[in-house]
């Protein structure tokens, strides 16, 4: 197998996975307006989450449906570099691709809403 790059492997592997997760992170704060718009939601969710008088599931859904919404919005911004790739023409796959992410997108904040909506009605109106 001479000339195949050499894969990395154990510790090295792990490491080499968190830079580029945290190159996609970057890359995402810097390339994606709905994504630094979700970090700042998320930073002020996540410590409210945490300091609310919920019960660990209902903190655990809550911070789960910030981290959904950031993990969809993630692969929302890959499948779009990947259409964008693959062409400039507006083609009918290319839109069907672009609405399904955009669909996922919202599906993901009707869940933030409606978990934050559940857990925060019971802790204040219930």
């Amino acid at each position: 197998m001479e000339g195949l790059p050499r894969k990395n492997k154990g510790v090295r592997r792990i490491l080499m996975a968190c830079r580029y997760s945290w190159d996609g992170i970057k890359n995402a704060l810097k390339n994606e307006a709905a994504f630094r718009q979700e970090i700042i939601l998320a930073a002020i969710l996540l410590p409210l989450a945490l300091f609310l008088d919920a019960q660990a599931a209902e903190k655990l859904l809550l911070v789960g449906s910030v981290f959904l919404l950031l993990i969809v919005e993630l692969l929302n911004s890959a499948v779009e570099e990947c259409v964008n790739l693959c062409t400039d023409k507006i083609h009918p796959l290319a839109k069907r691709a672009k609405d399904m992410r955009s669909a996922a997108v919202l599906c993901a904040i009707i869940n933030l809403v409606a978990i934050w909506t559940a857990v925060l009605w019971k802790l204040f109106c219930a």
